[in-house]
């Protein structure tokens, strides 16, 4: 059943008249009479008494009128939804993102999305990289923010990647520390230190790039979240490698110095969506958001 059947003939049945009913809605009164012919066929009854002037519902359209009614009122109200969802004023906006990205990058553009679409409800998951694109896989995300190393690539089939920022590593140190003040470091330079990572198995953190430059580093402490190791550098405990973008989130009390280009890991930050599902509006709106976030 076509709907504009039903709305030719609530506008009808509230006119009293298909002349009236077609200058209403900008059909010809014979389209109208067309119309309502099929509709009465479609639906095996007479639905109006057609008078010298104008018409009336008959007991089958007096039944079909709260019914059509209803069903029009439901088709507005899901079309409100859908423009709503397309217009960014409903809906939802789930992004994941790793732990450093959320120092800086990640709320900044958060901020800017929400001051543009305050209606829209947004959640924030934080998670390893490989985590959240297991959670994007099964919808649990629409959008992942995730590091990339060039060594250990992602799955292109089944997710998209694009890149939004390059993430060089840098040291941190206590600004006491005797090189702290070094424009640029090599990490032989720091080769006898007690370092803090996040896992005492260095091939799994940015201490492997120690082992690049032809040592072992030996972690002292070892603890996952940015402000304890950033607390114990401040302490005087040992050096820390951190990527430039937790960096932006970094306390005064430690000094930041650059390595040498052949020393320096270098990650990329990318988006990643699901390939072949089209992202909801919001996530849409949000990439432009994370990549104005991410220019220097």
């Amino acid at each position: 059943m076509d709907m504009v059947w039903l709305d030719v003939f609530r506008t009808a049945a509230r006119l009293g008249s298909f002349t009236a009913a077609g200058e209403h809605l900008g059909f010809t009164q014979s389209a109208i009479s067309r119309q309502i012919s099929t509709l009465e066929a479609e639906l095996g009854a007479p639905l109006f008494d057609r008078l010298a002037r104008g018409v009336r519902l008959t007991e089958h359209g007096r039944t079909l009128l709260p019914h059509a009614e209803a069903l029009l009122e439901r088709l507005d109200s899901t079309r409100r939804e859908l423009a709503a969802l397309t217009e960014l004023s409903a809906g939802r906006l789930r992004v994941g993102a790793f732990d450093s990205a959320n120092a800086a990058l990640v709320p900044g553009a958060l901020a800017a999305f929400r001051a543009a679409h305050p209606a829209v409800a947004v959640s924030l998951t934080e998670g390893l990289s490989a985590d959240l694109l297991a959670r994007l896989a099964d919808g649990t995300i629409d959008l992942a923010v995730v590091a990339s190393y060039p060594e250990h690539p992602y799955d292109g089939e089944q997710f998209d990647l694009h890149p939004l920022v390059d993430d060089p590593v840098l040291v941190a140190l206590p600004r006491d520390h005797p090189l702290a003040r070094r424009h640029r470091l090599r990490l032989a330079d720091l080769a006898d230190e007690p370092w803090i990572a996040a896992s005492r198995n260095v091939e799994t953190t940015l201490l492997a790039a120690c082992v690049r430059s032809g040592f072992c580093p030996r972690v002292e402490y070892a603890v996952a979240g940015w402000t304890a190791k950033l607390g114990l550098v401040a302490a005087g405990l040992g050096p820390a490698l951190i990527p430039s973008l937790a960096a932006r989130a970094a306390r005064p009390d430690i000094a930041l110095v650059a390595l040498h280009p052949d020393d320096t890991p270098v990650r990329r930050v990318c988006t990643a969506t699901r390939r072949g599902h089209r992202p909801p509006p919001a996530a849409t709106a949000f990439l432009t958001h994370l990549r104005e976030a991410a220019r220097p």
